[in-house]
């Protein structure tokens, strides 16, 4: 008998079972518990330092035009048209879903939690824990109370566990609508869900584009390559995005990396086949999760640029505390 969804139940559909979601044209993101051992036993992990300096700003309270500031992995500040969105937030010490253990962040976060601004609205695109902190939202829920927009699914795990949360949840392809006539568009991405042992795949997985007057921005969450075929029919359904925020980070060992996280040149790809006009390299240097070296993604960014004769100043590495003002 299959085991029940306990966050979402609805109708089968391209990339949904009826009890587990899944990436249709895509290779099999689950890994089976030899693979996890072959991985953590077998390959070469490398040693990153417990702390690096970081700088922290303290951003405006709002912004007329588009203004992308990077806390730190997936969580950014994005400022437009008068809008204050988070992205992914995570302010807690460790990715992880106990305090004693799991990843611990090496660098500070970008913003003083008591330095955001009035906060309006956060994209939250999947239930990891580096990238939903429970803690984290009911700090921002008991502090600016904003729209949480995600995918399927993760609406019942922040309902359950931040009471009175305002939560939108929607599915691949649908729109939610946000203050000042900006809209969010939910979009496919190559990934997969998980909070425990038993609920694999039963939350959905996505990215972001947001309509702004000030602009159209991507968050892609994390996602892999796959054939490029997602990216680029955003870009024919929705739009050329102004910037894209592109995961660089966590791709260590591909064998078992490359269906659910992309890799510098795998971004690259992306910010061609969506035409941004700019992009923005994150999730790195802040959690280790992988086998590569901490600054191994700026250096393989460069040399992807340089391969497709990109000038690098279109698709800077943001570390923690850097601010980018769109034109």
């Amino acid at each position: 008998m299959a085991r029940a969804n306990p966050y979402y139940s609805g109708p089968v559909s391209d990339h949904f079972d009826g009890t587990r979601f899944f990436n249709p044209d895509h290779p099999n993101t689950d890994r089976s518990l030899s693979d996890v051992l072959k991985w953590r036993f077998g390959e070469i992990h490398a040693s990153w330092p417990k702390a690096v300096p970081g700088r922290q700003v303290k951003p405006d309270a709002r912004v007329a035009g588009l203004r992308v500031t990077m806390v730190g992995h997936a969580t950014l500040l994005i400022q437009a048209a008068g809008l204050n969105i988070l992205t992914d937030p995570v302010w807690s010490d460790r990715a992880s879903p106990i305090r004693f253990a799991g990843p611990r962040r090496v660098t500070p976060p970008g913003i003083a939690f008591t330095d955001l601004p009035p906060i309006d609205a956060v994209l939250l695109s999947h239930n990891h824990y580096d990238h939903l902190d429970v803690t984290t939202l009911r700090r921002l829920h008991a502090a600016h109370r904003p729209l949480i927009v995600t995918p399927l699914g993760n609406d019942a795990i922040v309902e359950r566990t931040v009471p009175g949360a305002r939560v939108a949840a929607g599915d691949w392809g649908s729109t939610v609508a946000l203050e000042q006539d900006a809209q969010v568009h939910v979009v496919p991405a190559h990934h997969w869900s998980a909070r425990g042992i038993g609920d694999r795949r039963m939350a959905l997985w996505g990215g972001f584009m947001l309509r702004t007057a000030a602009g159209l921005i991507y968050f892609a969450g994390d996602t892999g390559y796959g054939d490029g075929a997602i990216f680029r029919r955003m870009r024919e359904e929705i739009g050329v995005p102004d910037v894209a925020l592109l995961p660089i980070g966590a791709y260590a060992p591909r064998w078992f990396m490359a269906a659910q996280h992309t890799d510098p040149y795998d971004a690259v790809r992306m910010m061609i086949d969506l035409d941004a006009g700019q992009a923005i390299g994150i999730h790195w240097g802040d959690f280790r999760l992988t086998d590569e070296e901490r600054e191994e993604p700026v250096a393989l960014l460069r040399s992807a640029l340089h391969d497709q004769g990109i000038d690098p100043g279109r698709f800077p590495a943001a570390a923690a505390g850097d601010v980018f003002d769109i034109a």
